[in-house]
């Protein structure tokens, strides 16, 4: 696939799958052997762990992803995003706090026969649990 290809397919995943919920789309747009180099605590790897994965995620936040920036060269997407979301359901071993919080990332993606196969990502982690509330924000930075 060229990469304009391959940035469709992926933006289609934030799209359909992370912004509407439709886990079972998961079942096109990625490998069955994918391999999450970031996973969650206890996240397996291949296409059920990336549906227990996403499921976790939409299941705590209903999350409303914006795609700053789509880049893509050969069989990789790297994507910078930011997310809004509410925090309604546990995201590990948080339990909900009612908070919307916003937060960035990066991820990349590599794609095998039209399919996301790979994925990193580097996202705003300190930002995120200072708005759930789970870590202090610095005095000095709060005013």
């Amino acid at each position: 696939m060229s990469a304009e290809a391959n940035k469709v397919l992926v933006k289609r995943y934030y799209d359909e799958v992370l912004n509407r919920g439709e886990l079972g789309l998961l079942d096109q747009l990625a490998t069955p052997d994918y391999d999450e180099h970031s996973p969650f605590p206890g996240q397996p790897n291949g296409i059920e762990g990336l549906k227990a994965r996403v499921g976790a995620i939409i299941g705590a936040f209903s999350p409303v992803f914006t795609l700053n920036e789509v880049l893509a060269e050969g069989d990789t997407v790297v994507v910078y995003w930011t997310n809004t979301g509410t925090h309604q359901g546990e995201f590990m071993g948080i339990p909900p706090t009612g908070r919307t919080v916003t937060v960035s990332g990066v991820d990349i993606h590599r794609l095998r026969d039209g399919r996301m196969a790979e994925h990193w990502h580097v996202i705003e982690q300190l930002q995120m649990l200072q708005q759930l509330g789970v870590i202090p924000v610095p005095q000095a930075a709060a005013s």
